[in-house]
């Protein structure tokens, strides 16, 4: 199976079809995902003893298992947090796979962490941390965040009194799924803010009062967040930053979704204390238009990562020699094995620059702005809050949470587009409620329109 031959040429020249097929493609259809039981009944067993054969595996997956997903780059796809990476960085995620290039050392992969760190140098410069601050490309914003509090807690118990002591972290209950699912896993309490709007500094002040002195003798971090995943919302960075230097406290901002609009200008001003941060979690795969998956943590002090994070062992010894000298991905976050998922990024911004990469961005706000102005021109719909970064939550007047669940269900079954409800907390209540996320540059006011007319 190693083997160059005929078939793997031609198997070769297929996937080439497919792929520019794909990337040529600006509206691709809006699949939908099958029971594992139908999927299986339509494509039967395809790991056998004697393999099924590269053209019938290749032709399942284009004919019936692609069909059942749902491309995050389609332009009516405003779910979640979906996703538009280039063409450039796209073609260049298969020559990444294609080069086969080990990239936590930087012995084995030093071109290619080379172009990452190219790329991780702009993405540092948006943030307007001093030097040395510095990064590492991760999976995804789960990664980042966990490796963030790891190098957090490390550093507190620096401090021998703590080495016995149960970590506890204080955050929003608006901050993302991960940041308590995290905690978790280093095995660390959180104290929850109860706020899903900006978290301010008056409540982190309010927070601490309520904390014993024994939790406040376990605190070593608090979390912000640099655009909700639900609504786009920027905790007071400059003042929690403030907070967190006079209390000796880690600050970790998870801006996986909204760091991206660092790019731009115009919402820079946004995100004003940012630069205070011990670490802060950007996702490229979200608002800077890379393929899946490619997140990024970034530290003030990069050292304090590599202490809690570089892995020894008498196989890993040769890493560290005169010879193999540069750096190590792997020092700085929970991954020792590691593509270079910050090549396609790399590639993309070499080729077109960082100037188009914040008009892209510009446009998901400019587009949440003009859905906002649509629906406050609309009898049916109104807003719940003004738009923020990229994000719109709305109302249809008079649905109930079922109206929300069947008109989802139905424009996806229709292929039309991919718009799911979320709940927004008013007034103590959690009421049932839409909601857009703009990252596609190519989703258009007439996208917009159309999916509020499938409202009426």
């Amino acid at each position: 199976m190693h083997n160059i031959d005929i078939e793997l040429v031609e198997m070769t020249l297929d996937v080439m079809k497919y792929v520019i097929n794909r990337i040529t493609k600006t509206a691709p259809e809006l699949g939908q995902p099958k029971k594992e039981e139908e999927l299986r009944s339509m494509v039967g067993d395809t790991i056998t003893s004697a393999g099924i054969g590269g053209e019938k595996a290749f032709d399942l997956f284009k004919d019936v298992l692609i069909k059942a997903t749902v491309p995050i780059d389609h332009p009516r796809h405003l779910a979640f947090v979906p996703a538009s990476p280039t063409r450039a960085a796209i073609m260049f995620d298969l020559v990444t796979s294609a080069s086969s290039i080990h990239g936590a050392y930087w012995m084995e992969g030093a071109g290619g962490i080379f172009c990452e760190n190219e790329a991780m140098k702009w993405l540092v410069s948006l943030t307007g941390l001093p030097e040395p601050a510095f990064g590492v490309f991760t999976s995804g914003g789960t990664a980042a965040n966990l490796s963030a509090m790891v190098t957090a807690r490390e550093a507190w118990r620096k401090n021998t009194d703590n080495i016995n002591e149960k970590a506890l972290i204080i955050t929003s209950s608006g901050a993302h799924s991960s940041i308590k699912s995290m905690a978790k896993v280093i095995d660390a309490d959180v104290v929850l803010v109860e706020t899903e709007d900006s978290m301010s500094a008056t409540m982190l002040v309010n927070a601490l009062k309520g904390l014993t002195e024994h939790q406040r003798k376990r605190l070593f971090a608090v979390v912000a967040t640099g655009g909700t995943t639900n609504a786009g919302i920027i905790d007071d960075l400059d003042g929690i930053g403030s907070i967190c230097e006079q209390e000796g406290l880690w600050f970790h901002v998870d801006a996986a979704y909204g760091g991206g609009a660092l790019a731009s200008k115009q919402a820079r001003p946004l995100f004003k204390g940012i630069e205070r941060a011990n670490s802060i979690t950007i996702d490229p795969h979200k608002w800077l238009f890379s393929p899946y998956d490619c997140g990024a943590i970034i530290y003030k002090n990069p050292e304090l990562a590599k202490e809690a994070h570089s892995q020894e062992g008498s196989y890993l010894d040769i890493f560290k020699d005169e010879g193999a000298h540069g750096f190590n991905p792997s020092d700085y976050q929970i991954q020792l094995t590691r593509r270079v998922r910050g090549l396609p990024l790399w590639f993309s911004l070499a080729m077109h620059g960082t100037d188009k990469y914040e008009w892209a961005v510009q446009q998901g706000i400019e587009l949440a702005n003009l859905a906002g102005k649509i629906i406050g021109e609309n009898p049916v719909v109104e807003l719940v809050r003004e738009p923020s970064l990229s994000c719109v939550l709305f109302r249809r007047k008079g649905w109930t949470p079922d109206d929300y669940r069947n008109w989802t269900y139905k424009n996806h079954r229709d292929g039309f587009a991919l718009v799911t409800p979320t709940k927004w907390k008013n007034q103590g209540v959690y009421e049932t409620v839409a909601r857009f996320c703009f990252i596609n540059p190519d989703t258009t006011e007439s996208d917009i329109r159309a999916i509020l007319d499938s409202m009426k």
